[in-house]
């Protein structure tokens, strides 16, 4: 999908669900890591993930469309547009829109276990085995 694409896809969306145009502009945005999109205040622009278009599932990149939709259309009115206030919620819910953005790669998880006692530990980041311990029984960890 190209830019021209995205763009063109944003506003139908928004003319259909919202019953008012998109008069912004709609990019994809390769740093996006762990988003779906963003709404931007200052050039009231919507950034999409281009990892979300490699899912090949159209009603994902429409729940986010929409999402950020919701955060433009109310930006535009000057009422309160952050996930927690009341109108953001129904108005998202009006529309259909997604809520979060689904997992796009899986966690990297690192497993350890003390050579004493024998407890796991699970991590997200490696962790030096020459500088941590089990904080159990102070035994040496190795790496499973």
């Amino acid at each position: 999908m190209t830019t021209q694409e995205l763009q063109k896809l944003v506003e139908t969306i928004s003319l259909m669900a919202f019953n008012k145009p998109f008069s912004d502009q709609a990019s994809f945005n390769v740093r996006l890591k762990t988003t779906g999109g963003r709404y931007l205040l200052q050039s009231h622009n919507i950034e999409i993930n281009p990892r979300i278009v490699e899912l090949d599932d159209s009603s994902v990149l429409v729940g986010i469309i929409k999402h950020e939709l919701v955060h433009y259309h109310l930006h535009q009115l000057g009422v309160m547009h952050t996930h927690a206030s009341v109108e953001f919620k129904a108005l998202l819910n009006e529309v259909d829109g997604l809520r979060y953005t689904p997992v796009m790669h899986p966690v990297k998880r690192y497993q350890y276990q003390c050579g004493k006692c024998g407890l796991k530990y699970f991590r997200q980041r490696k962790i030096d085995l020459n500088k941590y311990h089990c904080g159990k029984c102070l035994g040496a960890l190795k790496k499973i």
